[in-house]
């Protein structure tokens, strides 16, 4: 959003515009647009309004009902952290004693309204001066809670009284794609964790894909995943990591948190593998991206099905909150001839493919297949003890 835009949005008339405009509905938005330019309204205003409905509309499954309230920049929204994670990091900070945060790159305010709300004394600055702004109106009501513009690698942290700091840095380019390297992070990951040495309460979020090799070895580093979905990795130093240093996975699932904490802190725990039994567990992706599948076959007294696969087998059914658990039908050798006189003799003609450790794309899969039935079914394809297998699963 440019300045202009969000200057207008901001005064009272643009205040009221956003608040009138009815649920987002693309189909009706040229029309809607047309319509409010020929009562007079500035482009401009009707643009920056349109945007916000938009974008406000989208924000709902991070932010629920707040989000009808706050204001939005896209690159702000896609990187912004659910709230639901962020009460999570909020918490680690009041539990550690912290009293007064800063937030180094707070976006649109999300971890900063989270750590408000629970009564943190915050302090939040972007180096986007229109993200500060957005960020101001978001924080609007919380008094404890500051905004700057300005780089907050350059605050003072002594002086202003910080005891916890925490940073969320850039990982897309301007032009919106991905930056994997650490280095090339806005602000830099290392120049982040320097301040570890100043600040001991120091909490980082980051992408889920850095590999383990590049973790600093005095974190607790947790992988989280909302309703299955990966969504971030923190690195957590000091006294926010009562666990210590090591791995751990946070599930929040149907609104409940489950953890998982790594065995061995020094590496990955490996179960041993072997043949397929009643029950086949599908680990969530926080399970694995923090190296925790043989924590999770411990739980549920199970094995691997391949030492290569994240497929767990067991063979009594223990529901867990951290796996998705299927009863294993039938089991073959993978051939397309094989699986496809299989599947229409049952008259299967909706099919669920799941796969791992294969390179079957499963919609050339399902073409080849050519079901024409009634009858709905699931198959994994994935390795077992080496070789390719279809395994034959329901929920469990």
């Amino acid at each position: 959003m440019d300045s202009e835009g969000l200057s207008q949005l901001l005064s009272p008339t643009g205040w009221a515009l956003l608040s009138a405009l009815p649920p987002y509905d693309e189909a009706r938005t040229m029309a809607l647009s047309e319509r409010l330019r020929e009562e007079g309204l500035d482009p401009v205003l009707v643009a920056a309004a349109l945007t916000q409905s938009r974008l406000r509309a989208k924000a709902v499954d991070k932010f629920g009902d707040f989000a009808g309230g706050m204001l939005f920049t896209a690159p702000g929204l896609e990187q912004a952290t659910r709230l639901n994670v962020a009460a999570h990091h909020a918490r680690r900070f009041r539990d550690a004693g912290s009293t007064r945060v800063a937030d180094l790159t707070c976006g649109i305010g999300a971890d900063a309204m989270a750590m408000a709300g629970i009564g943190l004394r915050v302090l939040a600055t972007d180096v986007d001066e229109a993200t500060a702004a957005i960020a101001t109106v978001n924080l609007r009501h919380f008094p404890d809670a500051e905004v700057r513009h300005g780089d907050g690698l350059a605050l003072d942290l002594e002086g202003e009284g910080i005891d916890g700091v925490y940073a969320d840095p850039a990982r897309r380019t301007s032009s919106g794609s991905r930056v994997f390297d650490p280095s090339a992070y806005e602000p830099a990951l290392d120049r982040v964790l320097e301040l570890r040495e100043r600040v001991p309460a120091l909490g980082l979020k980051l992408g889920p894909g850095i590999p383990h090799s590049a973790l600093p070895i005095d974190a607790h580093a947790q992988w989280v995943s909302v309703d299955g979905d990966v969504v971030e990795l923190g690195l957590w130093f000091g006294p926010l990591a009562p666990e210590g240093s090591g791995r751990s996975a946070l599930v929040l699932r149907d609104g409940q948190a489950h953890t998982i904490l790594a065995s061995n802190p020094d590496g990955i725990y490996r179960p041993p593998s072997g043949a397929v039994g009643a029950y086949l567990y599908e680990p969530d992706g926080a399970v694995i991206r923090a190296g925790l599948v043989g924590e999770l076959a411990d739980q549920v007294r199970g094995r691997l099905v391949d030492p290569t696969i994240a497929y767990v087998t067991s063979d009594v059914l223990t529901p867990v909150p951290t796996a998705t658990a299927y009863r294993v039908l039938d089991t073959m050798p993978f051939g397309l001839k094989r699986l496809r006189t299989y599947l229409r003799e049952r008259d299967v003609g909706k099919l669920t493919i799941k796969k791992r450790g294969t390179a079957v794309v499963p919609e050339q899969l399902r073409r080849q297949l050519d079901l024409r039935g009634s009858a709905f079914a699931t198959i994994v394809l994935t390795r077992v003890a080496g070789s390719q297998q279809v395994l034959v699963v329901e929920a469990a």
